[in-house]
């Protein structure tokens, strides 16, 4: 599972691999609850989850209950792309609750940690070929 991460005041986003044995630790928990850092080495971070997406990559919605895949008529939002006046479609889609078929959680940093937040978002190294 992959924990995309986000500040609002420089703009940046970066993101970090759970590992395996956290995983458990975040199913159950909703989008707009805030979440401790620590699960994906972020300490003394709070995040605040904003979307979810599975492995197939489906988005999730907030107004679908639970971990469930659904195919509602939608107009605007997450799963569509576009929208013209009067166009709806139905998508498939996900719940708002992680489940281990969670491929993807995004959060906002909302509470800073004892790290400075240049060292979060350090450049990758490319390798030398």
């Amino acid at each position: 599972m992959k924990l995309v991460y986000s500040d609002k005041k420089t703009g940046k986003t970066a993101q970090v691999d759970v590992p395996k044995d956290r995983e458990n630790t975040l199913v159950g928990i909703e989008m707009g609850q805030v979440i401790d850092g620590s699960v994906a080495g972020l300490d003394g971070f709070k995040l605040q989850i904003t979307g979810l997406s599975d492995s197939a990559g489906a988005p999730s919605r907030a107004e679908i209950e639970g971990t469930r895949k659904a195919r509602p008529l939608i107009a605007s939002g997450p799963g569509v792309r576009h929208p013209s006046k009067g166009f709806r479609a139905r998508r498939s889609i996900r719940g708002r609750t992680i489940s281990a078929d969670t491929a993807q959680v995004n959060t906002v940093i909302t509470e800073y940690g004892a790290k400075p937040i240049e060292e979060l978002f350090k450049p990758k190294e490319k390798k030398a070929e």
